[in-house]
């Protein structure tokens, strides 16, 4: 079950609400008035999250995106307006990166032992998903938003985990809104999202994690307000390949995982879908395509890179490195 405390705040009460969730947990905290329906908000909260894990999340069976992933080519699918949504955004945040971002990784995802179907990486597997040629999801994924369907052109299983967490951020935001809570803070994993500022007028402190493996160590602090953040590495999930780490995060354009010089990229956003998809993009393009393709975007982000047994900070906008 959702849990709850509270501690006095600059004005009214700050409240803490939190819960399981997508194979981890979300969380609020929020500045309120003391007669707030706390029971009522935490219980939207958390209604919010399963929502998108029922639609988007590859782990169950009955998902809508499993429904989507099991329907031949060239059969229209009826979806809710939420992951048409999210299909829609990811589909143009993959034709905006060339790629790096490409929701059509599930089969990739399955074979190297990350996704549902096995716990290990499986070679045969990996060498039909590395033989496959690459087209990317916009060619082979038709979305029809007015009509509520969605139809493959060709084979494809979807995994939309490098952008459903930040949209649950955003629906969480948008609870919160509803409630009238003007000052919180909502976060899913790496994903989090500020609605207004701290009661008090000070932004939302957020520790930016050291990319260490096996630890959680603070790399630096941001503020936030009125903002989204995610944070993509390699550093959490990762398989060990004759000595060579290989990220959970895979490159569709390369059939493989990520293996790169970048432990970690923050992407300060709008939406908490798009500071995901972004910071995942980023991630897998690497720091000289990824910098150039941040630049283009105009996007605010930190990039971590390991350089000669040391981090290395790479940053745009209010992410820039002192």
């Amino acid at each position: 079950m959702p849990k709850t405390s509270s501690e006095a705040a600059g004005r009214g009460q700050r409240i803490h609400l939190h819960g399981p969730a997508m194979g981890t947990r979300w969380s609020v905290s929020c500045d309120v008035e003391p007669d707030i329906g706390t029971g009522a908000l935490r219980q939207d909260l958390a209604a919010a999250v399963e929502r998108v894990d029922q639609q988007m999340s590859p782990w169950a069976p009955a998902s809508d995106l499993n429904r989507l992933n099991r329907a031949p080519p060239d059969q229209w699918v009826a979806l809710p307006a939420e992951i048409l949504q999210v299909l829609t955004r990811a589909l143009e945040i993959s034709r905006q990166s060339s790629g790096a971002f490409d929701p059509a990784v599930g089969a990739l995802v399955d074979a190297w032992g990350f996704g549902a179907v096995r716990d290990g990486p499986d070679a045969a597997a990996i060498r039909a998903a590395a033989q496959a040629a690459y087209h990317p999801s916009h060619q082979r994924l038709e979305l029809d938003a007015a009509a509520g369907r969605a139809c493959k052109r060709a084979p494809l299983q979807l995994d939309l985990c490098g952008i459903a967490k930040g949209y649950a951020v955003d629906r969480m935001a948008a609870v919160l809104q509803r409630h009238g809570v003007q000052h919180a803070l909502a976060a899913l994993d790496g994903e989090l999202r500020a609605v207004g500022s701290q009661a008090d007028g000070q932004p939302w402190a957020v520790a930016v994690e050291s990319p260490k493996a096996g630890c959680r160590a603070v790399h630096g602090v941001i503020e936030l307000q009125d903002l989204a953040v995610a944070t993509s590495g390699d550093y959490r999930r990762f398989v060990d390949v004759g000595g060579v780490r290989l990220s959970h995060t895979m490159d569709a354009r390369r059939a493989a995982p990520v293996h790169n010089d970048v432990a970690s990229v923050t992407v300060l956003a709008d939406e908490g879908m798009n500071a995901d998809a972004w910071a995942t993009a980023l991630l897998v393009a690497g720091a000289g395509e990824g910098l150039a393709l941040a630049q283009r975007m105009g996007l605010e982000a930190l990039f971590l890179l390991r350089r000669e047994g040391r981090l290395v900070e790479l940053g745009l906008g209010r992410l820039g490195a002192a």
